[in-house]
């Protein structure tokens, strides 16, 4: 497809800043020391940080485990199409820059509503094998109907649907189910979920710091849920989990030893990624 092809696909307006909520997006690039965001976010940030002083370094650990799961399936399994949900700002190493290292020709399409990181996104990422969405990915029938989507994607093909860091946001857990279930049944058998979920056992230190965090995320207007190895589970049924299961982050595939210590943080949160048969 040529440059002046993919400029003709039509697109949603871009909906308008709100400058008055931080946004997760944001939040999520001032972590990671990303320069894409306002004081709103900045200040939630802080909050966050004076709860949980290790969370940019926490944050990075998701970009890692992504970056870790997308090198496999792309170099390993030779998918050729991701799907990254929610995916955030562009940051030093995005989906397209680990998968197109190990396959060339992978498309890499990315979904987020939050109009700086679409804008963003157009200008920094779009070509002819990287294209961006502004679609709700909470509605997966309106996601993959999207010009954007529809007119790359081949779901008669493997896809691998990267959903990091994003159904804890989802509070109802039928819907987070349901949500994952849209993409799943959309997708050709060989497809992959990339899923990463903050995680608690409920009990001692650990169960009481997840209250605590979920607290804080609900008093800045972006409720999150810690929930159980069980619940996490569900959101694979049907799939076939790859190897070493569903585990702490920093223990999927580590690349050679660790050199910063553990924090609790570490322990609240577990990724996973299966197979559809």
């Amino acid at each position: 497809m040529t440059s002046d092809e993919v400029r003709s696909v039509p697109r949603r307006p871009l909906p308008p800043l709100d400058y008055d909520k931080p946004n997760l997006a944001r939040m999520k690039d001032a972590l990671l020391g990303g320069h894409d965001h306002y004081e709103i976010d900045r200040l939630a940030v802080e909050a966050f940080l004076t709860v949980a002083p290790d969370g940019a370094a926490v944050a990075k650990e998701f970009r890692s485990w992504a970056s870790r799961v997308v090198r496999f399936l792309a170099g390993t399994r030779g998918v050729g199409q991701f799907l990254d949900l929610g995916s955030g700002m562009p940051y030093v190493e995005n989906t397209h820059q680990t998968a197109q290292r190990y396959n060339p020709d992978a498309l890499v399409i990315y979904v987020d509503d939050d109009p700086v990181v679409q804008a963003h996104g157009l200008a920094l990422l779009e070509d002819h094998l990287v294209h961006v969405s502004g679609a709700d990915l909470r509605d997966p029938e309106q996601t993959l109907n999207d010009p954007a989507i529809a007119e790359h994607l081949e779901l008669d093909r493997p896809v691998a649907v990267l959903l990091n860091a994003v159904l804890h946001h989802i509070e109802d857990l039928d819907r987070a189910r349901a949500i994952v279930r849209g993409y799943v049944d959309a997708l050709a058998p060989g497809s992959y979920l990339l899923l990463t979920h903050y995680y608690t056992d409920g009990e001692g230190p650990y169960g009481e710091f997840a209250r605590k965090l979920d607290g804080l995320m609900d008093g800045i207007g972006y409720p999150t849920v810690h929930r159980s190895r069980e619940e996490i589970e569900s959101l694979f049924d049907g799939l076939e989990m790859l190897e070493p299961g569903l585990v702490h982050l920093h223990e999927w595939w580590p690349e050679g030893p660790r050199l910063a210590p553990l924090t609790r943080l570490n322990y609240l949160s577990v990724g996973g990624v299966a197979v559809k048969p």
